[in-house]
């Protein structure tokens, strides 16, 4: 483990007496599009027809690469044995067919030289019909080989990146670095939950009264403050770091997140709009990847930076009976998201700087932290390489997730038809990063109980004060 070192405290500039009541955002540029598609796909399985999770190539030509990445992920190596047996029948009916279109054709040819000629062509003819048939038949069949091909397509999760730990599971993560020391205090240290409602900012009673378990209301300073966190993080992102800020639908179509990857695998998270092929988006990493789906950007314009506040909403249906108690794992939660669009040579260091980025958010909040990289059997689907940013929470005694910054690769871009045209060249692949830039709730959390005192009250990090009207400390109210 690397050691601990102090943790910095930059400036970060507040905002001014006019903007105050804003974001005071520094607008940049929008990416420049050279040619979108002629004819883009539309529809609820538009996405699906061309697209596949990892390159096709890749699988007939280095199967046992994939096993080895899937065995490293703990999923299913058998899934390559199933894909080539597809693809091998999907090829041999092509073949099939394209061979009988050559004889549909040579016999056409055939049979008008015979009518030139004034013999008979009546055997000729019905052969044609035949033949006819069978390569419609032949057609059919090969566009089943195709669905079942493209829906096991989906079934692949990225492959690790060499630099990643393997392992089964969280305990083979890397800890990268530890940054500030956890507090120490001469009284009990308290959980957000219970500080919460004793300062009168957390109902979690008239949150579940209101919309069931795992949902929260928010009063005065409570809610105040998770509004001055979403707007310093903005005003960070987009005055430092250059990103620019989308307010992007809270609503997404079923194709803007098989692009991202969360269909089909993880539709019980989602939550669906009953009758519409609308989502509640699950992170802002899904609009805001989709942005440029179906274009082909000019390389000038790389890198895309863009950053969005939204609304998550998450069912959390594999989490029955985890972190039940709080803020921690909530149906619906703000966020603040970082997506980057970048050419592939660029995208390992682009996983650096915007893990740097994440982490200038909990450095001007003043939180001691620590930066792991993820194992092979920890890192979610769509990821290559993975860095997480975790909190230290006094009230647990424990370091917890607030940012999950992930390169993805090729692998969304694949799915969303993201691409660019290198200079000179022709259209390639974009790869796709993305990250919390931070989680709202959960450095509220942190503030909370980083912050707390022996009397009950709450002192602010300096940066966030200007964001508060100047106040200092949270009491009771």
């Amino acid at each position: 483990m690397a050691q601990s070192r102090a943790l910095p405290t930059p400036p970060i500039a507040a905002p001014s007496a006019a903007d105050a009541g804003g974001t005071g955002h520094t607008c940049w540029p929008r990416a420049r599009i050279l040619s979108p598609r002629a004819t883009p796909r539309t529809g609820r399985n538009a996405l699906i027809h061309f697209a596949a999770m990892l390159a096709r190539e890749l699988l007939r030509h280095d199967p046992d690469r994939v096993r080895a990445g899937l065995a490293a992920r703990n999923a299913d190596p058998g899934l390559v044995t199933r894909w080539l047996a597809l693809d091998e029948a999907r090829r041999a009916r092509i073949g099939a067919v394209e061979e009988k279109k050559r004889e549909r054709n040579a016999a056409s040819t055939k049979i008008g030289e015979l009518k030139r000629r004034g013999e008979a062509a009546d055997e000729m003819i019905a052969a044609v019909s035949r033949l006819k048939a069978e390569i419609e038949a032949d057609e059919a069949a090969l566009e089943t080989l195709e669905r079942e091909l493209r829906a096991l397509d989906l079934d692949f999760p990225n492959l690790p990146h060499p630099s990643v730990p393997v392992g089964a599971d969280e305990s083979a993560n890397r800890v990268e670095r530890v940054v500030g020391e956890p507090p120490h205090f001469d009284f009990p240290a308290q959980a957000h939950w219970d500080l919460g409602p004793r300062l009168g900012i957390l109902d979690f009673e008239r949150g579940a009264k209101l919309a069931g378990a795992r949902f929260t209301a928010s009063f005065g300073a409570g809610a105040r403050l998770e509004r001055a966190l979403i707007q310093l993080m903005l005003d960070l992102h987009t005055g430092e770091h250059g990103y620019t800020e989308v307010l992007p639908p809270f609503l997404v179509l079923g194709d803007m997140l098989v692009g991202t990857g969360q269909l089909p695998k993880f539709a019980p998270d989602l939550f669906k709009i009953e009758g519409h092929d609308l989502y509640l988006v699950p992170t802002a990493e899904v609009p805001l990847t989709n942005l440029h789906r179906d274009e082909v950007l000019d390389a000038a314009a790389l890198p895309v930076r863009y950053t969005a506040y939204t609304p998550c909403f998450r069912a959390e249906a594999g989490s029955h009976g985890r972190d039940v108690r709080g803020l921690i794992r909530q149906h619906q939660f703000n966020k603040v998201e970082l997506v980057q669009l970048v050419a592939p040579e660029a995208s390992d260091a682009a996983l650096e700087e915007l893990t740097r980025h994440g982490e200038r958010v909990l450095q001007a909040l003043e939180l001691p932290y620590r930066v792991v990289c993820l194992s092979t059997g920890d890192m979610g689907f769509a990821a290559t390489k993975t860095y997480d940013l975790e909190v230290w929470l006094p009230g647990q005694g424990a370091y917890r997730e607030i940012s999950s910054c992930s390169n993805c690769g090729d692998f969304q871009a694949r799915r969303a038809n993201l691409r660019y045209r290198p200079e000179g060249g022709k259209p390639a692949l974009l790869h796709t990063l993305n990250g919390s830039g931070v989680a709202v709730g959960r450095a509220l959390i942190a503030v909370l109980e980083n912050g707390q005192q022996a009397d009950g009250s709450v002192v602010l990090p300096a940066a966030l004060r200007p964001y508060m009207g100047g106040l200092e400390r949270i009491t009771s109210r």
